[in-house]
């Protein structure tokens, strides 16, 4: 079942949406490979995506956060800080045991919970903030 991008998600802020709509992309693609059997096949890609995208994406949010006086930033940061420790718990668990069905439902549910519920509120908050500044 596939996660859809949809307008509502939309922060306004060209950089970052088009940096959601690629993990949607990521992360529909994981799911279509769970749906098929072949989701511990699409960990090691997807993990390597997550580990760069943590970088750039959070550093571009917390760029615009900076650079504008976001007063939720604090809070925000903090969120992004434990999303890039599950990524790296989950690489490093991906060393030591391998893609196996446990690793690959907690990885999905942690994503889609990510973009439900971060995207949907956190980055909207944060878009329209930056609605009149950007």
């Amino acid at each position: 079942m596939a996660i859809m991008w949809q307008p509502s998600l939309a922060t306004g802020v060209k950089e970052i949406d088009d940096q959601h709509k690629e993990l949607f992309q990521r992360v529909n693609t994981l799911l279509e490979a769970c749906s098929g059997g072949r989701g511990k096949d699409e960990i090691p890609g997807l993990l390597d995506f997550l580990t760069d995208y943590v970088h750039v994406h959070f550093a571009a949010e917390q760029g615009y956060m900076d650079r504008h006086g976001y007063p939720d930033a604090p809070a925000h940061k903090k969120l992004h800080a434990e999303f890039t420790k599950s990524v790296a718990a989950f690489k490093a668990d991906l060393a030591g045991q391998g893609a196996n069905l446990n690793l690959t439902v907690t990885i999905n549910r942690l994503v889609v919970d990510w973009l439900v519920q971060h995207i949907g509120k956190m980055d909207k908050a944060l878009g329209a903030f930056l609605k009149d500044k950007v």
